[in-house]
């Protein structure tokens, strides 16, 4: 990995159901100083219909966002830059088509994260913000449709949740019109905490010393009690939440709102808001809450600085996920230098000379036999199930379900069905890395300690040429069965697997 300098600027991108988040910083001494962030609300979640489809307009609102926050950070390295989407993004029917035209007008890849991600993030920047100690918290952030609640002690989350429900969500379900009245509030609030049931008792039974809110619905609120001295400055109560919904009945329609410390931006959306809030007080008896600049963006900052300092959560979450299944390390860990091996020959010539295809493999090395804790028959589809459908912190859902593709095509027919499900421009790669993958596995399926086999690997203009020392498949007549029977996988997927028993034979 290249190393970073003084000067090095990094971002993180937020696409949001409710507003677009930037933040620019720059990288200091292992820290870093924001030096810029920006903010819009697009309001994607507002253009779902009830397909789950989103519409021209709202797709059109967000490009055009797009492609002002690519004007400042296009120049940048992929390795400086992190953007997510989120909620409305994971539920799009359409979001595929969505994110190939965003990803041109920002001019990076967008990754699209898991409920829990969200949450981990949220709690890596929230923590990160306030400079928590160890003392146990409970972090609450309100998106436009999902709210996220975590439990952690200093900067390590404990427990993490992400609940169907958020302003935008709530807001179109239950004041569309606009109308406010009591008893569409009490409905909300009996909605909103039927979800938070689910969570209720673990939370509690956990407890913890102080509350805090993150992101644009729970600071609003922040800024309206305290405008209107129903609470202390960066405070909510449940007495200012309740004194801020008889404002809202009484003004009887969001078009009548006129409160104090309410920005006419978050008008349309305060209500549904508001009562996923109140909902989260009452089930979790929340007496306090103290606000939060830090959110999502943030945490997306500080993971991305991990990253650069090698220093990241989905090294940790690979070594875990292993290790819950009993893999056997030493096997896997043999795969996998044999797999790096290959990759380095072949990396530049094949078009996949990144750090990051090479931990995408490694990682696929390592969990490739976490299936194995289910059954040996079928245990590379076992895996892949594993992999797919677990949580691993870090990764995000293209990510993971490309880790889940490769350790699936480790051996018999490749997942072409499954690899398709991939965005384009990452199919490809995903395809050459499992390729190397099954090549080291051969060269490690009778789980020999030996190491010393010098094979060389190359690129052909049709596929590969595997060249090994003379004399050596007369040695191995397994290996040498099953390099020919996997020449003839590798053929279905359209490249030719050229063998050779002698290194200095070029032809």
């Amino acid at each position: 990995m290249e190393q970073q300098t003084e000067n090095d600027i990094l971002a993180a991108v937020d696409l949001g159901s409710n507003s677009f988040h930037m933040i620019i910083a720059r990288l200091r001494d292992g820290h870093f100083q924001v030096v810029d962030k920006l903010r819009e609300m697009v309001q994607l979640r507002a253009g779902l219909d009830k397909h789950n489809e989103l519409s021209e307009e709202a797709q059109a609102r967000a490009i055009a966002c797009l492609e002002r926050f690519g004007e400042r950070i296009k120049d940048l390295p992929a390795s400086s830059v992190r953007v997510v989407g989120t909620n409305t993004l994971r539920i799009a029917e359409n979001s595929r088509p969505f994110l190939a035209k965003a990803r041109r007008a920002l001019g990076h890849s967008i990754a699209i994260i898991a409920g829990e991600e969200e949450a981990r993030l949220v709690y890596m920047g929230v923590a990160r913000a306030l400079a928590f100690d160890q003392a146990r918290r409970l972090v609450i952030d309100i998106g436009g449709g999902s709210t996220e609640f975590i439990i952690g002690e200093g900067f390590n989350g404990l427990r993490r949740e992400s609940l169907e429900m958020g302003c935008v969500s709530f807001s179109q379900r239950f004041f569309a019109d606009g109308t406010i009245t009591r008893t569409r509030i009490q409905i909300a609030l009996i909605a909103a905490g039927s979800r938070i049931r689910a969570i209720q008792q673990p939370y509690r039974k956990m407890g913890w010393t102080e509350a805090v809110g993150a992101s644009g619905t729970i600071r609003c609120v922040a800024s309206i009690v305290k405008e209107n001295g129903w609470a202390d400055d960066g405070v909510i109560t449940p007495e200012s939440i309740d004194k801020l919904i008889d404002a809202m009945v009484e003004a009887g329609h969001i078009d009548a709102l006129q409160i104090e410390g309410l920005s006419s931006e978050r008008t349309n959306v305060l209500a549904g808001g508001v009562c996923v809030l109140k909902a989260a007080f009452e089930r979790l008896n929340i007496e306090r809450m103290i606000v939060s600049d830090g959110a999502l963006r943030e945490g997306l900052l500080y993971d991305l600085l991990g990253r650069i300092q090698h220093d990241d959560e989905r090294d940790r979450t690979v070594v875990s996920l292993a290790r819950r299944y009993q893999v056997d390390e030493e096997h896997a860990e043999r795969v996998s230098v044999m797999a790096t091996q290959f990759f380095e020959q072949v990396a530049k010539d094949w078009l996949v000379d990144n750090d990051e295809h090479l931990q995408h493999l490694q990682w696929a090395a390592k969990l490739h036999e976490v299936g194995l804790a289910i059954s040996h028959d079928q245990f590379h589809k076992h895996s892949a199930y594993l992999v797919e459908n677990s949580d691993l912190p870090g990764f995000s859902r293209e990510e993971q379900h490309a880790l889940a593709v490769m350790v699936r095509g480790q051996r018999r027919s490749f997942p072409k069905k499954e690899l398709r499900k991939l965005p384009d421009e990452v199919q490809q790669a995903t395809e050459r890395l499992t390729v190397l993958l099954r090549l080291a596995m051969v060269f490690n399926r009778g789980r020999s300690e030996q190491t010393d086999t010098i094979v060389a690997l190359t690129v052909t203009e049709k596929g590969l040429r595997l060249s090994l020392p003379a004399g050596w498949l007369s040695e191995h007549p397994l290996t040498e069965s099953d390099l020919l029977r996997e020449a003839e996988y590798i053929k279905n997927m359209g490249l030719k697997l050229k063998i050779r028993e002698s290194l200095l034979d070029e032809s």
